[in-house]
């Protein structure tokens, strides 16, 4: 019940109310284009949508055999926006996640016309480090979806882990971070482990297994305290589709649950991957 192409999406305005009654009575002996799977019914401010079925043939207007009504007036949203896409499946569906329970028709760019049921749209929560903001991991999925590489009506949810806030914890004079990031701040003295520098006693190390890691190798025992940043250890597998960075991973992408994992410096294409083999 998705349009594959707005092409299949035929839009027509009518001058009766819109009642399945009507409607049908209206479908009854006409043809319609090869192509045309959908119409949206647009009468006096009212909206309704339908599937066509056409008998089989080679003809580009073929008779209409029978229609299924998608959404009536009461339950359908009309949206003019010409910022939206409607062929970006994610741009649609984060349209339609506005108006809850309703099947939402967009006139977007270039007049182009789409709709979405709400039982169509899909949830993918981004969970990773800050800063620096926008953190990396949304960046390269909001590229993928907005670049075509991943066709599916997603909605996104970014959960940061916020650095600053893991930092306020620290009860050591020192914290040491795994590399400087433009955007933290912190009181203490700061040192970073990828400049390894000369530390004192009293060490907080916010980072990752591997930063405790490469910790022990180059100071020859742990920091007085750890403060774990490993998004594979933070989040939750609680049934919500996930995509994490992770430095265990070093190429291309693993899927364990709900939790897609990609490298720490994943590409474009990587992370495309990740939610393609998420939602297969």
């Amino acid at each position: 019940m998705m349009p594959d192409h707005c092409k299949d999406v035929s839009l027509r305005e009518v001058d009766f109310p819109l009642t399945e009654d009507n409607i049908n009575a209206s479908i009854a002996g006409k043809k319609a284009y090869t192509r045309t799977d959908f119409m949206i019914l647009r009468g006096d401010n009212e909206t309704a949508v339908i599937r066509v079925h056409k008998q089989p043939g080679k003809d580009l207007f073929r008779p209409i055999s029978s229609v299924d009504i998608i959404s009536m007036p009461g339950n359908t949203v009309f949206i003019r926006d010409e910022s939206v896409d409607v062929l970006n499946l994610s741009a649609l569906a984060t349209m339609a996640s506005r108006y809850p329970g309703k099947t939402v028709v967009v006139s977007g760019m270039f007049n182009h016309v789409s709709f979405l049921k709400p039982e169509t749209i899909l949830h993918l929560r981004v969970f990773d480090v800050v800063p620096p903001s926008p953190s990396k991991l949304s960046v390269l999925v909001e590229r993928a979806l907005s670049c075509g590489l991943v066709e599916l009506p997603l909605v996104l949810e970014v959960v940061d882990i916020d650095l600053n806030e893991k930092e306020r914890a620290v009860r050591t004079g020192t914290v040491m971070f795994p590399c400087r990031a433009s955007g933290l701040r912190s009181y203490k003295n700061v040192l970073y482990l990828d400049e390894t520098p000369d530390i004192p006693d009293d060490v907080t190390l916010i980072g990752c297994d591997l930063s405790r890691r490469i910790f022990g190798s180059i100071y020859g025992k742990e920091a007085e305290e750890n403060i774990d940043i490993c998004p594979r250890n933070i989040v939750k597998d609680d049934g919500t589709k996930t995509i994490i960075k992770c430095c265990k991973v070093k190429e291309g992408h693993e899927v364990n649950g709900n939790v897609a994992s990609v490298p720490w410096g994943a590409t474009t294409m990587e992370v495309a991957g990740a939610i393609k083999a998420l939602f297969s």
